[in-house]
């Protein structure tokens, strides 16, 4: 087995230009990689994680390369011309991106795709190149093969989309893959499954790859090594467990602080966010980039930088002060904010009830169907939801992709109609539509959308976003409103100044916390989380969590969490309500939730959760397929079509009952509570992990 490495990447320095300047992105980063392993690269957004991956790809339209090498399989890729690196790309270095929508053509079938490639690189013809691309779909593991070859990627899930990717990047058998964020648009079941597909195959063909990512447990359960990156330097590297056992950088033990961990609590503290943020291009120090974040920063590391150093054989890192962290001399971590929630008040009439709730679509009709004039058949996205939330409380609501989860939301804050049922809102009935809401009742509840980008207006100055919800449902006047959004920016932890600022000048996580800040603005009972923290980086995630559990309290407000991720819904969450195919399959207070008896979807959920230590991930639960529709499955329980614990005839003919444990949880499912304990708990002993 040869030892030559193959990509070395040696002291890169990467620049943008600003205006005249150009300004280093990424400075003196060196790593090899060797056949067959996998390299995780984490950090926050800005730190520079894509600029390296685009590096190796010699795809940097708006930056170039100042000094270093990228060494290929023996060639320097940086000296080659654009029609020999052509032949690169099509043979031995690929990419996945993050969005596969965006990267595959929105014209061409999927297989036509795939097929397209091999035919130039590998020179097959039209037959044997459709053969080939049907056996790569299915190597892949899509159900259908021949269906998705002859799909346009509109018509696939994000999940399959993803697949279709892998298949191209896989096709020609590249000795390097390069994974840009892969699964970070995707639920948890289906990353799951994702990664499951990358083990075997990176396995199988022996494939070195750089994993870009932000999840830290994904790097855990994926990566045999892990680089840390920091405002565009190699902060620290090491073996994945190594890492994790003992990070000897402040940085990796604040990034790792702010994972939420699958236990209950979540009154007690807050995550330990990192303060701050990366320092913009042309303003980070020549001293250590992390010195003004550092919570054990002394004078030496505000004047000199620390060279990189090799603790042992394998490890690298730069802090002045890692012999201290090494022998347990000093500590990393910074403080958890404290009382993050607000306080449970006791039981009484819920905020928000709502009662047999569906909320039904027309399916699309065939032409057949227009000429003979048949109606459409209505699809249930949401069917007889029965949930109650209770005043100052947080309510998690969980489920994959397609499951009903924003549509309930859509139907309780007025965006869509409900097709049957009540809701109630602080004890009087809460009108389907908007326009029967009055003013009144419009202002007690609001909205955070998954993206600020698309939910803030982008020609709006912060202060304009903010001052028009306390004129328009307070009914301030200008001179009150203006302090008002001095004080809504103070509580959002934001300055002053920034009322002047339009969203493009601020970040992703600074945008995110003025949308939680308008949010609150009218002192809303009730607000609706939609994804508010899936596409933030871990350190970020932790402080917005931490915003909106102190902004709750302030205001007293009771919280819809919408999420895919369990882990951030149970360290927020008072209760949580599993659902499925538009249907709850189990309603459990946190603590409950997270200890067996729970529905087997929930247990597949549970599974597919990636957690930091590697010993700790359960034996795998795959869901084969997509969510199921109400259109497909009319009768017995919707989840049986995916179920892992499958009875046979009577979960496809029989409705399951609602049972109830002796704590008041809900679970619906036929398998009696006693048989789901004992099967489970040999599965989960406990997934509460205990405060150390």
């Amino acid at each position: 087995m040869t030892t030559e490495p193959v990509l070395e990447i040696a002291d890169l320095t990467v620049a943008y230009r600003q205006g005249e300047q150009w300004l280093p992105a990424v400075r003196d980063f060196s790593l090899r990689f060797a056949p067959g392993e996998t390299v995780g690269l984490v950090g926050e957004s800005g730190s520079g994680k894509s600029t390296i991956a685009l590096s190796v790809m010699r795809y940097l339209p708006q930056a170039r390369v100042i000094r270093g090498a990228i060494v290929f399989q023996g060639r320097d890729l940086l000296a080659l011309d654009a029609e020999k690196m052509r032949a690169v790309w099509g043979n031995d270095l690929a990419l996945v991106p993050q969005d596969p929508l965006s990267a595959l053509n929105p014209s061409m079938r999927a297989g036509e795709q795939i097929a397209e490639g091999l035919r130039l690189h590998l020179n097959l013809s039209r037959d044997e190149s459709e053969r080939r691309a049907l056996s790569l779909l299915e190597m892949v593991g899509l159900p259908d093969p021949a269906r998705a070859a002859a799909s346009f990627p509109h018509q696939l899930s994000g999940g399959m989309q993803q697949r279709i990717m892998i298949a191209m990047a896989l096709s020609t058998e590249p000795a390097l893959l390069v994974l840009d964020e892969p699964t970070t648009a995707l639920d948890v079941t289906t990353q799951a499954a994702i990664l499951d597909l990358f083990r075997d195959l990176i396995r199988q063909r022996d494939t070195a790859t750089l994993y870009v990512t932000h999840n830290l447990g994904v790097v855990s359960q994926l990566c045999d090594r892990v680089a840390v990156l920091y405002a565009g330097e190699l902060v620290e590297e090491a073996p994945a467990r190594a890492l994790f056992d003992q990070p000897l950088h402040p940085y990796t033990r604040g990034l790792i602080d702010s994972v939420p961990r699958l236990r209950p609590g979540p009154r007690a503290a807050g995550l330990q966010a990192i303060p701050g943020q990366i320092p913009p291009l042309g303003q980070r120090p020549p001293a250590c980039v992390y010195a003004d974040r550092c919570p054990l920063a002394i004078a030496i590391c505000h004047k000199e930088r620390p060279p990189r150093d090799t603790p042992e054989p394998g490890r690298a890192v730069r802090c002045h002060r890692w012999p201290e962290i090494q022998a347990g001399e000093v500590s990393a971590g910074f403080d958890a904010e404290v009382a993050q929630g607000a306080s449970v008040a006791a039981p009484s009439e819920p905020l928000l009830d709502l009662e047999s709730v569906s909320v039904q679509f027309a399916d699309r009709r065939s032409l057949l169907d227009v000429v003979r004039k048949r109606p459409a058949r209505p699809v249930h996205a949401v069917r007889d939801v029965d949930l109650q939330l209770g005043r100052q409380q947080t309510l998690g609501l969980v489920g994959e992709s397609g499951s009903g989860k924003t549509t309930l939301a859509r139907a309780i804050i007025g965006l869509q109609e409900i097709h049957s049922g009540e809701m109630t809102l602080l004890g009087a009935r809460l009108p389907s539509g908007l326009a029967e809401r009055p003013l009144e009742l419009l202002k007690q509840v609001q909205i955070v959308f998954q993206n600020p980008e698309e939910a803030l207006n982008p020609f709006r100055t912060v202060g304009q976003t903010l001052r028009r919800p306390l004129m328009r449902l307070r009914g301030l006047s200008r001179r009150e409103a203006d302090a008002a959004v001095a004080r809504l920016l103070a509580d959002a932890r934001l300055p002053e100044s920034y009322a002047r600022r339009l969203p493009g000048e601020l970040s992703g996580g600074e945008k995110q916390r003025v949308a939680l800040a308008r949010a609150f603005a009218a002192h809303p009972a009730l607000l609706l989380a939609d994804e508010p923290v899936s596409s933030l980086d871990v350190s970020v995630q932790a402080s917005i969590l931490n915003l909106l559990g102190r902004l709750q309290a302030e205001h007293e407000s009771s919280v819809l969490f919408i999420s895919h991720n369990l882990a951030v819904v149970a360290h927020i969450a008072d209760q949580i309500a599993v659902i499925y195919a538009g249907e709850l399959m189990e309603v459990a207070s946190t603590e409950a939730l997270l200890q067996p008896p729970f529905h087997p979807y929930t247990e597949a959920l549970l599974a597919a959760v990636p957690r930091l230590d590697p010993d700790d991930q359960p034996p795998p639960i795959r869901l084969e397929g997509e969510v199921t529709g109400q259109a497909a499955v009319r009768h017995g329980c919707p989840f049986h079509p995916r179920c892992p614990r499958f009875l046979g005839e009577i979960c496809v003919q029989q409705r399951p009952p609602w049972q109830v444990t002796e704590q008041g949880d809900r679970i619906f499912c036929h398998i009696p509570l006693e048989t789901l304990q004992a099967e489970q708990r040999a599965i989960f002993p406990t997934l509460v992990e205990e405060e150390k």
